[in-house]
């Protein structure tokens, strides 16, 4: 894996992405990978993605991630400790978390049920497929949210590295307008 620009080792999305495919999974990449697949230069140090929460859509992405080898990222705990962790990763389990956090084989991966738009209201995969575009990721098709959902949730987190995002995004956007 390449190393980010935030100090963690990139994640490797080809990797992810084959392995979600392989188990059916439906899904959108967000966060940073997602501004990648726009055009973003900005290195990201995981693999977001917000799932459809059907039980039976979260039962895959449950099965995809232990094939990743899949363990809660839990600060304080050392990767040996949260490999000892009792989680059982399933889609009952994932279906009670808003976010998770995990480290895998692959990277860095968090899972999350919505993203914000502007006004903080928790977007969800329904919300946001209708405007989302089809990309290519190594020999996946994927789904990513439309740019300016992506702005919108980088401008409601306002955190340091979301603020520092922002104008390459909007700059991205404005030259994607007709």
């Amino acid at each position: 894996m390449t190393r980010s620009g935030e100090g963690e080792s990139a994640p490797d999305v080809t990797r992810i992405v084959e392995t979600f495919e392989r188990h059916g999974v439906e899904y959108l990449i967000v966060g940073g990978v997602s501004a990648q697949v726009h055009g973003a230069q900005r290195a990201t140090g995981d693999f977001d993605c917000l799932p459809v929460t059907t039980r039976a859509n979260l039962e895959r992405l449950a099965a995809a991630m232990r094939e990743l080898g899949a363990r809660l990222r839990v600060e304080g705990l050392s990767d040996e400790q949260a490999r000892e962790l009792p989680i059982p990763l399933d889609g009952a389990w994932l279906a009670n978390m808003d976010i998770s956090t995990w480290r895998t084989d692959a990277g860095d991966l968090d899972v999350m049920t919505g993203m914000p738009a502007r006004d903080g209201r928790r977007r969800s995969f329904a919300d946001l497929v209708p405007r989302a575009r089809r990309a290519r990721l190594g020999p996946v098709s994927v789904l990513v949210p439309h740019l300016d959902d992506i702005i919108a949730s980088k401008e409601w987190a306002d955190r340091p590295k979301d603020r520092e995002a922002l104008d390459e995004l909007r700059a991205l956007a404005e030259a994607d307008r007709p």
